[in-house]
């Protein structure tokens, strides 16, 4: 899930709109890198999404199926879950590498890459558009929600029996660690689910918006363009936070963290008392 995050944000900050910014004429807009880049910007997308979908499946199995855990949550099946993952997003995106055509051609090179003509007109390609932008972020938001939500009734069905077992009552958890783990994680599931409705929510209104009006062609200080940047931006941020939320709120990776950050100091005053 990190390392599909990270071609989010290399494919799509970094070779996409830095490249456009501050290297105009670089080798990047050569049309069929140009095309590579926006298949990677749709692949790592949708691998990022499935891949939080697939985390959230690992801990609803976790969490509920005591039995199905030792089968199901080991290092072979998440490599088969990742691999199959990873293949069908890049598959299902392919047909957003015709995106676009050549700008110009120089030198018999095809440059740039504006949008085909059959992606306006096309009413396939409309269908496609639609689809993907609903598909995407609804279908994994229901799976989400569904496997958070069956995950949270476990957890408080254990936490009422943890209640019945120690004799108390309702009112005197404070003290008692494990419920306020329990409570942590029913705030963290839903706050990954939310998080994520919220950040695409932008880009799907948008794109049924502009795919609707017919307008394609926005310019720097039109409002659209900035509600478009601004949908942008928010859609790969969404790719951003789940790792954060996931991994910065588990507590053997903090104190890793912290061990990493220590390690050159401690190793400085190795080196200054040998």
């Amino acid at each position: 899930m990190a390392a599909a995050d990270l071609l989010v944000v290399i494919s799509n900050p970094l070779l996409k709109w830095t490249a456009e910014i501050y290297f105009p004429r670089s080798f990047l807009f050569i049309t069929a890198v140009c095309r590579l880049v926006t298949w990677l910007m749709f692949a790592s997308t949708a691998t990022s999404v499935w891949m939080t979908v697939a985390f959230t499946v690992d801990r609803f199995v976790a969490i509920c199926y005591e039995k199905l855990k030792t089968k199901y949550c080991t290092e072979r099946t998440a490599a088969a879950v990742i691999g199959t993952v990873s293949v069908l997003a890049c598959l299902e995106t392919v047909p957003w590498a015709f995106l676009y055509g050549a700008g110009k051609i120089i030198d018999g090179v095809s440059w740039y890459c504006v949008l085909t003509p059959s992606f306006t007109n096309s009413p396939s390609w409309a269908a496609f558009e639609i689809f993907h932008r609903i598909f995407y972020p609804g279908v994994p938001f229901i799976l989400m929600l569904l496997f958070n939500i069956l995950t949270v009734r476990r957890i408080l069905a254990a936490s009422r029996a943890r209640r019945g077992l120690r004799g108390q009552k309702s009112g005197e958890n404070d003290k008692d660690r494990e419920m306020e783990n329990r409570r942590k994680s029913i705030v963290l599931l839903f706050s990954i689910t939310g998080s994520f409705i919220l950040l695409w929510g932008t880009t799907v209104v948008f794109s049924i918006y502009r795919r609707i009006a017919n307008s394609y062609v926005l310019s720097v200080t039109n409002p659209r363009s900035i509600t478009y940047q601004a949908s942008t931006m928010l859609q790969v941020l969404s790719s951003c936070t789940n790792t954060c939320i996931y991994v910065l709120t588990q507590t053997k990776f903090r104190e890793e963290l912290k061990n990493a950050v220590k390690y050159p100091r401690n190793l400085i005053f190795k080196v200054m008392k040998r």
